[in-house]
């Protein structure tokens, strides 16, 4: 594992004016929560009872295609998503997951893990541009997991060049006050149209407790993902800095490139950890957090 982040607390500022700004330009999300406003208003309730969240969000690499090493074997790929859900590292220590966020997941693998973990609660959507993952698994798409009660959960379009579709999945978690949502981007798209679904991608989640990750296609300095850093912190980025371990490998396992995020209150304080070694089931290796909301 890389060195991990110290579990430090990170300051909050206002975020209303951004979330707003997000709202206004952010096409196609009409499903939103509150007729189109934030999931949550800070300071609209009784502060909600301190609650830590082990998340992890990974790029599966479920397809049955070239670069995805367990694409042509799904159970395969599903066992292993299981034991690192089971087993991870943050911190320096090994946790157990409470939170998951997958792309580039099979229909069929989300099926088995309602029956093989019963506790969780689970939520699906098919990427709208997705291929049939192999020996009958169902669509690929994107998926949360949480082992509580997840509720509210609904599919949301984001913005697109004329011709494409993108969607963000996003559900409620009532234990934990915490609103969680996943997408995956594509890099094919130049900066503008991912700036755009950024923009609406806070604008569903909203300024409350957020868990907010995904395969974003870009790296952090990127000006497409200024809304998010702008609203949010990122879990592996260094104070002020948009930094984070890479996450993207390449065919022969080398970690290339940050492209994957997991966003959270700038409240929370969290510790987060990516894998030094290479991840074998997947091109992408997993980000972990133990995130903390007091």
């Amino acid at each position: 594992m890389r060195s991990p982040r110290a579990l430090i607390p990170l300051f909050s500022v206002c975020a209303a004016a951004a979330v707003v700004t997000a709202a206004a330009t952010g096409a196609g999300i009409e499903d939103l929560p509150g007729g189109g406003g934030p999931a949550h208003a800070d300071g609209a309730a009784a502060r909600p009872d301190a609650v830590t969240i082990n998340a992890m969000t990974w790029n599966v690499c479920g397809a049955a295609e070239p670069g995805c090493p367990l694409g042509t074997a799904p159970a395969d790929l599903a066992g292993q998503i299981v034991q690192r859900m089971n087993t991870t590292e943050v911190g320096g220590r090994k946790v157990t997951t409470n939170a998951v966020l997958l792309q580039e997941v099979c229909e069929g693998h989300v099926r088995d893990f309602k029956k093989a973990l019963g506790k969780w609660s689970w939520a699906f959507t098919p990427l709208p541009e997705g291929p049939d993952c192999a020996q009958g698994q169902g669509r690929l798409g994107v998926a949360i997991g949480t082992d509580a009660p997840l509720t509210e959960t609904g599919e949301n379009k984001l913005p697109a060049p004329p011709g494409r579709a993108h969607v963000a999945l996003c559900g409620e978690v009532p234990s934990w006050a915490t609103r969680v949502c996943v997408t995956q981007l594509n890099s094919s798209e130049n900066g503008d149209w991912r700036r755009k679904q950024a923009r609406a991608l806070v604008a569903l989640a909203g300024t409350g407790r957020v868990l907010v990750g995904g395969d974003l296609a870009d790296t952090p300095g990127s000006p497409a993902l200024d809304p998010l850093y702008e609203v949010y912190s990122e879990c592996d980025q260094s104070g002020t800095s948009r930094t984070g371990a890479k996450t993207r490998q390449n065919w022969q396992g080398a970690a290339v490139a940050k492209t994957d995020y997991l966003f959270i209150t700038k409240s929370a304080a969290v510790s987060c950890s990516v894998p030094m070694d290479r991840v074998k089931p997947s091109d992408h290796r997993p980000l972990s957090a133990a995130v903390r909301y007091r």
